[in-house]
């Protein structure tokens, strides 16, 4: 079974970009390669089992287990060693990606405090969005009776876009909550 995104994707998504970028073929068209989420963890290094916390709702709400992170660099200011855990991150592709992106469009983000949508600067130049959640309860598989502390998360969406104007124009065609 086809998510439901995708379907719209290869159904409305691409004619319509064929049409308003004058694109000469299919594969022309930008599409969403992959989605990033990462939470960074400081406090992991007096917290273990904040590490295990954070695995076990990153694995509910993506579906997917995540990675650990480690330090690239000991820093002695923040009492961190080389190698130590300091966040999760998992890569979405295909159908999970698709399902993430549907729930986070239509259930995640109109569930943010007074939210009217989120803005456009965080384009990166090619077409790549990036957003951070401050709190991982706006994700409707998280029951908030179960956590032991709002954490926020970072969510990296990397398209085949050239540039802004066409990575913009096939998120807000998918459906993504743009503010005008």
């Amino acid at each position: 079974m086809t998510p439901r995104l995708k379907q719209k994707y290869l159904t409305e998504v691409v004619p319509a970009l064929m049409q308003e970028f004058k694109y000469g073929s299919v594969m022309q068209v930008p599409r969403v390669n992959k989605v990033v989420v990462n939470v960074g963890l400081g406090e992991a290094l007096s917290n273990s089992k904040a590490l295990e916390a954070v695995t076990e709702q990153l694995t509910m709400i993506t579906a997917q287990k995540p990675v650990t992170t480690k330090a690239k660099k000991s820093i002695a200011n923040f009492k961190l060693r080389e190698g130590q855990p300091i966040g999760v991150m998992v890569t979405l592709r295909g159908d999970r990606m698709f399902d993430f992106l549907d729930r986070l469009m239509n259930l995640a983000l109109p569930r943010l405090r007074d939210f009217r949508g989120i803005g456009r600067s965080a384009f990166d130049g090619r077409g790549n969005y990036s957003l951070g959640l401050r709190e991982q309860i706006v994700f409707p598989e998280i029951e908030i009776d179960k956590i032991d502390k709002i954490r926020g998360m970072e969510i990296s969406i990397n398209t085949s876009a050239v540039d802004d104007a066409a990575g913009y124009a096939l998120l807000k065609r998918m459906g993504m909550p743009f503010r005008d």
